[in-house]
């Protein structure tokens, strides 16, 4: 009979470690870094770079600000072996830059990787075997000591060839592949004898990778297990450890995380988590984790646009719309409630603009990664009051009242869903200025002039409506009252002001104004019109007129 899914997989096992003083610790410095994307991430794609697009995205690597860049396996395929040596022979590699390259436990395998490395300055050559009891049962067929003997052999022929190449800079970087499911007391026998036959010293640097080749468990197992590798490995202080995190169940950025906390000095990835399977850590992702915790990640993602592009170029994969940080609608909120508490949290920062960033739902600046606030709030059905005016706001500076928040949002959503979909900025531009007479007023405002007279303001102007035109005449206590009352003689209407709000538009003494007026027109209705000119009290008087077009009998006149 056949088992069930629940049945026919056996958990990973689980290391005790009663004592662990991970979970303790605070993360306050960043590791060191080492994009695998010309190597782990070039294997993983279904076309491989050819040798135009490795050396762009070489180019983007350097100017993200990484100094340890593993660019090929150069055994596997002449291309990869071309791309080492077009770095080397064409000078392209920075003196503060280090490259990286991976070679199999295989004596030909090595001698063609080092011809490859012929001329480096300083290189990385980076071993690897498989250590687990699956992969010793089922791919190699070999008992524990044989893999040891395979690994130490390695070893011995890579110190070798490396002191045969004395001009060269070298660091030996050993993973025992499998790691996170390789038996703990193994993982530390074979590294030891490793680290027996290299002998690291400031002289002979040595890293130590432990990778997470395939997730089989959670991520605070994977810290046990650097945790306990760091303070049982004999020569800890002479050698740099360091983690590779496959995301196999989409735990990869809290593997690397815990594992920093567990002891690791370096972090293997991909920029965006390319990758064999579920991919690679999302070194991204991870460098700007640490931006939120007050730590300079010392990598450069200020231009994550051009990043983006640049890597789904190479790569010809996209990155995720809602990828951390990077997607095109990472920072972007739809829902109205979201909207407001962002609006409100740039508005505090409008009063205190030096404070530490706090943004309701942003937990990064935009500004931080080039990216502007235009795409903080995108409008569509969902979006509430808040979402519509700060578009309204951020292009245009108009800061609308609440109450005309309310309702202008209410008009917004019924133009989204009729349309059902999203409302670009244009077409909520124009929908405002449809709804509050800036746009075609039905009521022109030509001249006016105002003088006082025995304690009133009379209003003395002209209007016009098309072709025709109307003289106003009106007394009041200030210049909208008088504006009613001329209004009400010139149209045979009663309205009323409930509201008005008025503003400037800029700092510059020579600034535009804006006027908001909310009215009761005849029968009850309510109603907003606005106004814009560079004189307040015109702009007043074009507001209050550009009510009247929702008046019904106004079309009659």
């Amino acid at each position: 009979m056949l088992l069930t899914p629940s049945e026919k997989y056996s958990p990973a096992p689980v290391l005790s470690l009663p004592d662990r003083q991970w979970p303790g610790n605070t993360l306050t410095q960043p590791p060191r870094w080492l994009s695998t994307d010309l190597r782990d991430g070039n294997q993983a794609l279904a076309e491989p770079m050819d040798s135009e697009r490795k050396r762009l995205f070489w180019e983007l690597l350097l100017q993200c600000g990484f100094k340890e860049i593993e660019v090929a396996f150069p055994s596997a395929s002449q291309t990869d072996f071309n791309f080492v040596r077009e770095l080397i022979e064409g000078n392209h590699i920075p003196p503060d830059v280090t490259i990286q390259v991976l070679t199999q436990a295989r004596s030909d395998l090595i001698d063609r990787t080092f011809m490859a490395l012929e001329g480096a300055k300083q290189a990385t050559l980076h071993l690897y075997n498989a250590t687990a009891p699956l992969f010793r049962r089922l791919v190699f067929r070999q008992s524990r000591e044989e893999i040891v003997a395979l690994a130490v052999s390695a070893t011995r022929q890579i110190r070798q060839r490396c002191e045969d190449y004395p001009a060269t800079h070298w660091t030996f970087e050993y993973s025992p592949e499998t790691f996170c499911f390789t038996e703990s007391d193994f993982a530390l026998e074979i590294c030891e004898a490793v680290a027996a036959v290299w002998q690291p010293c400031s002289a002979r640097p040595m890293i130590i990778n432990l990778p997470a080749t395939v997730e089989v468990n959670t991520p605070n197992v994977y810290a046990d297990q650097i945790e306990y590798f760091c303070r049982h490995f004999s020569l800890r202080s002479q050698v740099c450890i360091s983690v590779h995190p496959h995301n196999d169940r989409g735990t990869g950025i809290a593997c690397a995380e815990l594992a920093m906390l567990a002891g690791a000095d370096r972090v293997e990835g991909c920029l965006f988590g390319n990758g064999e399977r579920t991919g690679n850590v999302d070194l991204v992702t991870l460098a700007l984790n640490l931006y939120t915790q007050g730590i300079s990640p010392g990598l450069d993602f200020s231009n994550i646009r051009q990043i983006v592009e640049t890597v789904e170029q190479c790569n010809q994969l996209p990155v995720h719309p809602r990828h951390p940080y990077a997607g095109e609608l990472v920072f972007t909120a739809f829902s109205g409630s979201h909207q407001d508490a962002i609006k409100k949290g740039f508005s505090a920062r409008q009063l205190s603009p030096l404070d530490r960033w706090e943004v309701p739902y942003l937990p990064l600046d935009p500004a931080d990664l080039g990216c502007s606030y235009e795409a903080v709030i995108r409008i569509n059905s969902q979006s509430g009051k808040s979402g519509a005016a700060w578009m309204i706001e951020q292009n245009h500076g108009l800061a609308l009242p609440r109450a005309l928040q309310q309702h202008f949002s209410q008009h917004v959503q019924q133009q989204a869903d009729r349309e059902g979909g999203e409302m670009t900025q244009a077409a909520i531009w124009q929908l405002f200025c449809r709804l509050y007479g800036l746009a075609s007023p039905l009521v022109l405002l030509n001249d006016y002039r105002c003088q006082s007279e025995g304690g009133e303001l009379l209003l003395q102007g002209e209007v016009s409506m098309g072709e025709r035109r109307k003289t106003l005449e009106g007394r009041g206590k200030g210049l909208l009252s008088a504006a009613v009352n001329a209004l009400s003689r010139a149209f045979n209407i009663t309205l009323s002001i409930q509201d008005y709000h008025e503003h400037t538009l800029g700092k510059q003494s020579d600034s535009r104004s804006i006027a908001y007026l909310h009215c009761v027109l005849p029968g009850g209705q309510t109603h907003w019109g606005v106004g814009i000119d560079g004189d307040v009290a015109r702009a007043s008087l074009q507001a209050l007129l550009n009510v009247l077009s929702h008046c019904p009998s106004l079309a009659g006149k």
